[in-house]
């Protein structure tokens, strides 16, 4: 799904000043009830707070299911949808719905772009703001396209976007890279 007004499209005669293009992962939602579940479990014995076995296994399981569901709850919001903007002077990756966590790239900071078709959270070990030493860094919400930055230090930075081959273009025009986008 592409999120891209008609005045971001890209074309081969025009490049827009600033394209920005989104990422989204229905299924987020479904592990963002499960948390929420988990603490309104936790809230719920917190407010009975009848429970024979005494008192100390009640506290541990009321902090636990809290700390579970909020530690589902915001990180599944926080991966559910990505947002890239690409200007004169850097690509930004946004996450979720608060823009965090944030990622800015100086385009003078890239030394080459490539499209890539097939980026799978599977091949990144998950979800959500991921570091393999032999991959790189990486936003991953979703199965699909995706941007890989060949930065100047060496590494490598991988972002999944609809439309991701239209980015590749505009940042290998900024940078006056030659050749197609595909990998």
């Amino acid at each position: 799904m592409t999120d891209h007004a008609p005045s971001e499209r890209v074309s081969s005669e025009q490049h827009p000043e600033i394209w920005t293009g989104r990422a989204r992962n229905r299924g987020q939602w479904l592990l963002a009830c499960g948390g929420a579940a988990c603490l309104a479990l936790g809230i719920d014995l917190a407010v009975e707070a009848l429970w024979p076995s005494g008192i100390l296994p009640l506290i541990m399981s009321i902090v636990g299911l809290i700390a579970v569901g909020l530690l589902i709850l915001f990180g599944t919001l926080a991966f559910v949808h990505v947002a890239v903007k690409v200007d004169k002077d850097s690509l930004e990756v946004r996450c979720g719905h608060i823009g965090v966590p944030r990622r800015r790239i100086p385009l003078s900071h890239v030394v080459g772009a490539d499209f890539a078709p097939a980026v799978t959270p599977r091949h990144w070990g998950g979800w959500g703001y991921r570091w393999r030493p032999e991959q790189g860094t990486a936003v991953i919400v979703r199965r699909g396209e995706g941007v890989v930055l060949s930065l100047g230090d060496g590494r490598k930075f991988t972002v999944t976007v609809d439309d991701a081959e239209a980015a590749v273009r505009v940042i290998r025009e900024r940078l006056g890279l030659p050749g197609t986008a595909q990998v």
